[in-house]
């Protein structure tokens, strides 16, 4: 694996897979200088989970790297940018630095998930969950869009913008295999779907 020091932005309920995208509103001031960095040097962030809370918790070990693509800097000092997502990663030691967002010493990861497809079992389950759960939480969706999409897409763009808790979408971050990833999303919705019966909140009772 090839060892990188790499910015890191964390963020819960916000994962990044290779070959996607993630659109983010940058306005603390840690993270325009994060940003301010990144940009001026190689364009890149590590995102990353926090697995516990305060201002510099403790963080999930397996993030991903992403590229800046598209930025608007906002006169107060504020961005939107677009990182498009690289290589997942390990971190392997925090690293003691005197700039206001955290930096690691992370490994990445040798994967190409890029060529892998879903068996027409696979997509068609995935499809049919994903219709039960959009339609349990009110959600519109464009369904002949969705159809239209390459299953790398379908199942990366679930995994990204799916209502889950945090430790659901880091599962679905490290979990190896586009098909893996997939069954792991019907899954979630299945757990996620459930509803107590008293009002429209999703339950894991």
């Amino acid at each position: 694996m090839t060892k990188k020091r790499i910015s890191l932005f964390p963020l819960a309920g916000a994962i990044l897979l290779p070959g996607m995208q993630l659109p983010l509103h940058i306005f603390e001031p840690r993270y325009r200088s994060l940003v301010g960095d990144s940009l001026a040097r190689d364009r890149m962030i590590g995102m990353i989970q926090p697995s516990g809370d305060g201002r510099n918790p403790h963080l999930f070990a397996i993030g991903c790297l992403g590229r800046i693509e598209d930025v608007e800097a906002l006169e107060d000092g504020r961005y939107n940018i677009v990182l498009q997502g690289l290589q997942r990663f390990t971190i392997t030691s925090e690293l003691d630095v005197n700039t206001p967002f955290r930096q690691a010493e992370a490994e990445l990861w040798e994967e190409d998930e890029l060529g892998e497809a879903l068996s027409i079992a696979e997509r068609a389950a995935l499809e049919m969950e994903s219709r039960r759960f959009a339609d349990s939480q009110g959600y519109a969706v464009d369904w002949n869009s969705v159809s239209q999409l390459d299953d790398f897409s379908l199942v990366n763009a679930i995994a990204q913008i799916a209502p889950f808790d945090t430790a659901a979408k880091q599962a679905l971050l490290e979990a190896r295999g586009l098909a893996v990833r997939s069954e792991l999303i019907i899954q979630l919705m299945e757990f996620f779907g459930r509803h107590d019966g008293s009002d429209d909140r999703v339950t894991l009772q």
